[in-house]
């Protein structure tokens, strides 16, 4: 094992310790719901997405009924999301191509998922892991990027890249667990602006790359 993985292999543990109960904190029941949330999610914040989409879920609760939605009711019921116009296309669109590809049924392949409106690679390991439990690939979010390259897990900006990083030295197991709890780290003390150092307990262990 080379020294940077025995170095990752002590935040990693660190985080578990810290986090042991990270999880997805976007609300579903199911693998639709969490990959409507999280195109909803994009430029916003969970616990947006957690209020619009109950009343998105009852009034289109499956595949079919986004699929023929009506853009004025589906920009309705997200414009408090952003970017409602673009939000609502992508999931009737994503909604038809679920219908039309996978019998309205979410693909539980990587491949498959990409290739649907509105959804990257970020989503699609997302709603992999975390509706599916298969770990197909390391979550790279925001806050990811941010706390990965802060702790020195990676000098890269790009996420795929971040991403092949953290995946080289977390096991596969590890995968789904350490995205939650980057982010979890990301958003309960290594802020973007003002990251609570002080109080960090990866304090002793981060490099503090690029925090002023």
């Amino acid at each position: 094992m080379s020294a940077d993985k025995v170095e990752a292999q002590r935040v990693f543990a660190q985080l578990a310790a810290c986090y042991p109960d990270a999880h997805c904190e976007l609300d579903f029941e199911t693998p639709l719901q969490l990959l409507i949330a999280t195109i909803l999610s994009a430029q916003c914040t969970d616990q947006r997405v957690n209020r619009v989409t109950p009343e998105l879920f009852r009034r289109f609760p499956d595949a079919a009924a986004l699929a023929t939605a009506e853009l004025s009711e589906l920009e309705r019921l997200v414009h408090s999301t952003g970017f409602y116009r673009n939000k609502a296309k992508a999931i009737r669109s994503c909604g038809q191509a679920l219908i039309e590809r996978h019998g309205g049924q979410v693909p539980a392949q990587l491949d498959a998922l990409v290739e649907l409106p509105g959804v990257a690679r970020k989503t699609a390991n997302l709603v992999l892991g975390s509706a599916f439990g298969v770990a197909s690939g390391v979550v790279v979010d925001t806050h990811v990027k941010r706390v990965a390259r802060r702790l020195g897990l990676t000098a890269q900006s790009d996420p795929v890249r971040v991403e092949r990083d953290l995946q080289a030295l977390a096991p596969t197991s590890e995968w789904i667990a350490l995205a939650h709890r980057l982010i979890w780290h990301g958003r309960r003390v290594c802020l973007a602006r003002k990251p609570n150092c002080d109080s960090c307990s990866l304090a002793r262990l981060c490099p503090r790359i690029a925090v002023d």
